[in-house]
Parts: structure tokens; C-alpha cells; sequence
């Protein structure tokens, strides 16, 4: 039986959020809805999570000693990681001493780590996964190209949205791709992976929801990367029930050998029928933002309640649907949406902003959603009603 008292009560839940993104800030949202109390963390000040969350607090997650004291000062009913960068050895530590890490310690600690999500899918469960080298010196690195073959893709074993990932195309972008990998990583240099590339039709996101009640996919997820992050996203793609079929029992081995309750993100390459496996993030993942429109429950909404301990009987489809991502370039801490007013002229059209506090280089600021009588024309809608925002950079 699930119980869930008043919030700031004894009998009240509470969730610290390690991770206050735009993912994080919507699975805040989501818990509040059952009354929890939320604590975002993130290493800088006004995150978007920040912004609803009952408090928050500033550190470094990869500090294992600050992250312990906020966790132990906070004494959550549950901790959710949200980004890669945590010290997940504390975490598994915190777990042993009784506290209920989403979906569990070992979850984050092997998928925050693309050497050890590798290791488990294609050595352990023998699942179809690209050709890979691991490489920890520049001479290992070079090692591991020769062997791998060009093109492959090169990406640090900790990070995400396409941080230090890069593509060598010929023996001249070698170099170049060790040095973004080194700079890039979300805890800085170290390890690599080297991926063949693979030939592949498409490539997917199968949001994959463990609960109380057992094990939900959703509709694939097809989606568009730039450099490694996703920049527009559709549901449903377009696959074979063989490859539906294929794509579920990856997901479903995957996510099983991890364990916990919550949503997992596996990302999988598809050619014709065969299914290869990418990755798989233990919590919403970006290219699901799409069903903040697609469904009558988004992965926010299911993976708070699959935390909770809720049953998840049904998600309701409600049918073609898109979000393309507002990135903007430039380094500042003012910018001003224009023009919101025509972008939603269109019937069927959302945008949610996600107030990050400061854009350096390049960032995700936002997202355009919209749903149509087919996944090509959502896109279209998406794309027109970008086209209509301007952004101002102060």
C-alpha cells in the first residue's frame, strides 16, 4: 500500500533532486502534484528545477563529501539523480546505509559511466551493440582508432548531450577528437570510448517505465542530433512490429539488469529490422520532451509515479506529435524571447522556457511542442512556429 502524508510533515515524502535542468524542473513539477517535498541541487545558483523546488542547495555533486552532508542534513525519502556528473560511489554508499537512491545505486553508477552500460549490455547480457575500444592515454586512444577503423565516433565515458563527443572522418581529425574528448567530459579528461559507426536507417529512444504494476513502453521516440544533442524529436517513429518487438526486449533485458522503479531512457540504432543498442539514461531523457504533448502522462509524470511506488495501468496516446529545441548562441545572463505571441498562433502548438540563468557559447534554452495528423506534419508545425521566435541576446 502506498501512503503519502502532508507535505513538511513527518508523514510527508521527500525527494532530493541531484541534477536541476529543464528535465529535472519537470520532474519536480510532477512530484509536487503527490504533495512531495522537493530539494534541488545543482553546482550553480538558480537552475530551473530551482525555480519550483520547495529548496535547494549549490554544490559540486561530484564532491562526495558535500553531497553526503546535503543528503544527510535532508534525510529524502528519495534521491534522484537527474545528470551524470555525481559521485555515484557515495551514492552506492548512501544506499547501503539505507537511504532509496531512483532507480538504484548500481543504475546510476553503471550508466552515469559508458564503460560500465557497454561492458553489462554487450558482455554480460549479450546484447547487439556497435564495435567499441576503451582508451585512457592518447596512445591507447590511437591504438583504438587503428583497431575501430574510420569513421567512428569518439565520446567521454562521463558525459551527456554531446559533450567531448566528436566524429573522426579521416586520420587528420584524430588529434582534434582526442582534445575535445579531454575537454568536454562532464568530470573532465580521462576515458574514452571508441564506436564503429554504425550504418543504421534511424535511430530511436524507447522510453522505457518500471513500475509497481510491471514494465510500459511507450512509442518510439525518433529523433535528430547535432554534435550529439538532440535538437528536434518525433512520436511515434515509424518501425516494423519485428523491430518494435526486438527494441522492446533490449529495453526490457536492459532495464531489468538495472533494476528500480522509474523511467529509462534506451537509445537504439535501427537497420531494417536488427536493433542495436546505444545507451540508456536512468531517468527522463531530453528527447522525450516530446510527450509533454503526445500523451496524457509525459516521462515526467511517469517517472514520478513509478518512484512512488504507483501503478501505471495505462498512457494514453493522443497521436502524432514533435518539439524541436530552441538553443541559442552567445555568452551572456539577459536574453528576451520576442515575438511568443505568432509563434502560438498555430493550432496544436506549446513552448516551455526553461529559465537557465546564463548562456555561454551555445545552450538549450527552450522547446517548441506541437501535434498534427502526422508525425511529418508536427514536424512542420515545429519548424514554422520556430522560425517565427526571436531571441534576444543582451
Amino acid at each position: 500500500m502506498a501512503n503519502i502524508g502532508t507535505t513538511f510533515t513527518k508523514s510527508g515524502k521527500k525527494a532530493v533532486l541531484c541534477g536541476s535542468g529543464e528535465l529535472g524542473k519537470e520532474v519536480t513539477i510532477e512530484l509536487q502534484r503527490y504533495g512531495v517535498e522537493v530539494v534541488a541541487l545543482d553546482k550553480y545558483a538558480n537552475a530551473p528545477a530551482m525555480h519550483v523546488a520547495h529548496k535547494s542547495h549549490v554544490l559540486s555533486m561530484l564532491d562526495g563529501d558535500a553531497l553526503e552532508a546535503v543528503i544527510r542534513e535532508e534525510k529524502p525519502d528519495f534521491i534522484i539523480p537527474e545528470i551524470e556528473a555525481i559521485a555515484t560511489d557515495r551514492l552506492v554508499k548512501l544506499e547501503e546505509d539505507g537511504f532509496n537512491v531512483i532507480p538504484t545505486a548500481k543504475a546510476t553508477r553503471i550508466t552515469m559511466n559508458r564503460e560500465g552500460i557497454r561492458r553489462l549490455a554487450a558482455e554480460e547480457l549479450e546484447i547487439p551493440t556497435s564495435p567499441y575500444r576503451f582508451a585512457e592515454t592518447k596512445e591507447e586512444f590511437d591504438k583504438a582508432v587503428e583497431e575501430i577503423g574510420i569513421p567512428c565516433v569518439v565520446k567521454p565515458v562521463m558525459s551527456s548531450s554531446g559533450h567531448g563527443q566528436s566524429t573522426i572522418k579521416s586520420p587528420e581529425d584524430i588529434d582534434k577528437a582526442w582534445k575535445i574528448s579531454q575537454e568536454g567530459g562532464r568530470a573532465g579528461g580521462g576515458k574514452v570510448i571508441v564506436e564503429g559507426f554504425v550504418n543504421f536507417d534511424y535511430e530511436i529512444t524507447l522510453l522505457t517505465v518500471r513500475h509497481s504494476g510491471g514494465t510500459t513502453f511507450l512509442k518510439p521516440i525518433g529523433h535528430h542530433q547535432v554534435d550529439g544533442d538532440y535538437r528536434e524529436s518525433w512520436q511515434p517513429q515509424a518501425m516494423s512490429q519485428q523491430a518494435i518487438e526486438m527494441a522492446e526486449a533490449i529495453a526490457k533485458a536492459i532495464t531489468d539488469a538495472l533494476g528500480g522503479y522509474g523511467i529509462f531512457g534506451v537509445e537504439l540504432f535501427v537497420k531494417g529490422e536488427d536493433v542495436i543498442f546505444s545507451e540508456v539514461s536512468p531517468r527522463p531523457h531530453d528527447t522525450g520532451m516530446v510527450t509533454m504533448i503526445s500523451q496524457d502522462m509525459s516521462e515526467f509524470g511517469l517517472h514520478a509515479r513509478a518512484i512512488l511506488g504507483l501503478p501505471i495501468p495505462e498512457v494514453k496516446f493522443y497521436g502524432p506529435s514533435a518539439s524541436k529545441a530552441i538553443v541559442v548562441e552567445g555568452n551572456t545572463r539577459e536574453y528576451e524571447f520576442c515575438d511568443v505571441d505568432k509563434v502560438l498562433e498555430e493550432p496544436g502548438v506549446q513552448i516551455r522556457f526553461f529559465g537557465k540563468p546564463e548562456i555561454a557559447d551555445h545552450r538549450r534554452v527552450g522547446v517548441i511542442l506541437a501535434t498534427d495528423d502526422s508525425v511529418t506534419a508536427a514536424l512542420a508545425k515545429a519548424e514554422r512556429a520556430y522560425a517565427k521566435l526571436k531571441v534576444t541576446v543582451k
